[in-house]
């Protein structure tokens, strides 16, 4: 006879049909959402965006604009989330609304750029800080220089490579091991952060002597700028800056991924999305109007000219001086464990759901017997994330996976209007605020982000679409090896 302590440990532990364990809350969900959006970008990219608009004003508008559309996208996302709760989130979403094919280009979209790439460039980012702390070890310059097809540097700060791999490597094996652990690191680092990041903001709008001048006043080069320079001049400035203020903001959809193992998750997945994306907007603002307030901009650029440094830190140094940089070095580290530890746990699930519908590598529908977890997928992820480490600059790699990102994005928001059509009678816990003008215009907004990167980032915005179509060969010989199985089994 069962002791009754199992009885009621098994009763509290419902299974989705897919054999993943259904534990995660409204909190823990909240916490996914505000970890695998808080991680790198929020401490690097302004001083990017400041090089290139030459304006604080300017800055804020596009952290102003991306926090805005991406709530948008939340919460036209939300009423697809609260209509259809399965493992693999925006995969499933897509196989509904456009047939198997698209979803397979979404999932291999993911698989080869939008998160592998975002796993491997935060994870870089943490073992930059590390390095920033205690420097490590490096090769000659003559093996530093030994190139792959001309432009891939594999042994270029080879030390922080593999440290970046060795991060990957936990974080998988602590997702290995169970939802329950992977999203434990997740609320305790989350919480750590925002309480940190608001720590900082409180401190540098009060004693760091920064003026409220600072952010009214242009870069002296302000006229010569990319704002005036760039070939859309104005909009194409504006549209370049939001797509590094959108790798702050990317990953709020994550939540998703993981709709097989949410409690309630038609309720909480919705909640959780307008919660988690609205505290991040409010979050991000009011910390780079404290970076803007504190650094005036022409200074802001000259960190950004300034190799191997970040923002944040050099903003901290200003008022709190050596004791503060360590401080701010240390919590870079744990926003970009909990978010590398966000995405790895979140979207191995869309490889798993591929998996089972025969259009993936077919070992990664395994669920394993004594963890519920899916565990071959997570290993597939890992040693593809591990493989990008060594290739690409963090900018070149973020830029391209935002590219590939809104193609989706804005896919999944028409998504809204195709399912209003197929399914109209479902139940809907949740419908779209603003329906049909806000999901209209958040598609719009992606269609003109996407042109707009074609015209003014060619290249990493043609590489982002190559990697997204390396994937049509792989699609007909799965689709012909189930065809075949299934012709077999009749």
């Amino acid at each position: 006879m069962e002791r009754p302590e199992t009885v009621i440990q098994k009763a509290s532990e419902e299974k989705h049909k897919s054999g993943l364990i259904k534990t995660i809350g409204l909190f823990t969900a909240v916490t996914v959402v505000l970890s695998s959006m808080i991680g790198s970008g929020v401490f690097k990219k302004v001083a990017p965006m400041s090089e290139n608009l030459m304006s604080p004003e300017l800055v804020l508008l596009c952290w102003l604009l991306a926090g805005f559309i991406s709530l948008l996208g939340s919460l036209t996302n939300a009423e697809i989330a609260g209509l259809i709760a399965e493992p693999g989130g925006q995969y499933v979403y897509f196989r509904r609304m456009y047939g198997k094919a698209f979803a397979f280009f979404y999932g291999w979209s993911c698989f080869a750029v939008i998160q592998s790439a975002s796993q491997a460039s935060i994870a870089y980012v943490f073992a930059q800080s590390l390095n920033s702390l205690a420097p490590l070890p490096r090769l000659s310059p003559e093996l530093e220089e030994i190139s792959l097809f001309g432009f891939l540097y594999p042994l270029r700060n080879l030390g922080v490579k593999l440290l970046t791999v060795s991060l990957l490597a936990l974080l998988a094996s602590v997702n290995y091991r169970g939802v329950k652990y992977g999203s434990s690191v997740s609320r305790v680092f989350t919480t750590a952060i925002v309480l940190c990041i608001v720590v900082i903001i409180i401190l540098g709008l009060s004693i760091s002597g920064g003026s409220v001048n600072n952010i009214y006043t242009d870069a002296s080069t302000y006229l010569t700028s990319e704002v005036n320079t760039s070939r859309l001049g104005l909009i194409g400035a504006i549209f370049t800056s939001m797509v590094s203020a959108f790798w702050a903001y990317d990953g709020w959809n994550n939540l998703s991924f993981l709709g097989g193992e949410v409690k309630n998750p038609k309720r909480t997945i919705p909640l959780a999305l307008i919660i988690g994306v609205s505290t991040v907007t409010c979050i991000y603002l009011l910390i780079n109007f404290t970076y803007l307030f504190v650094m005036p901009i022409d200074e802001m650029i000259a960190v950004f000219n300034t190799p191997n440094t970040i923002a944040a830190i050099e903003v901290v140094r200003k008022f709190l001086g050596p004791v503060g940089a360590f401080s701010i070095s240390l919590l870079i580290l744990l926003a970009t464990f909990g978010c590398v530890n966000s995405s790895i746990l979140s979207t191995s699930r869309v490889y798993f759901a591929m998996a089972r519908d025969g259009l993936f590598f077919r070992k990664a529908a395994t669920v394993h017997p004594i963890y519920s977890t899916p565990s071959v997928a997570l290993v597939m992820q890992f040693v593809w994330s591990s493989v990008l480490v060594f290739s690409g600059s963090f900018d070149q790699l973020t830029d391209m996976l935002i590219f590939a990102a809104f193609i989706f994005y804005g896919a999944g928001a028409f998504g809204v209007f195709v399912l209003r059509k197929k399914m109209p009678d479902a139940p809907r816990p949740y419908r779209a605020l603003g329906y049909p003008v806000l999901p209209a215009i958040f598609v719009l907004f992606c269609i003109l982000l996407v042109a707009i990167s074609l015209i003014e980032r060619p290249q990493e915005s043609f590489t982002g679409l190559f990697l997204i179509f390396s994937g049509l060969p792989f699609y007909f010989i799965w689709k012909k090896n189930k065809a075949n199985v299934l012709d077999s089994s009749e």
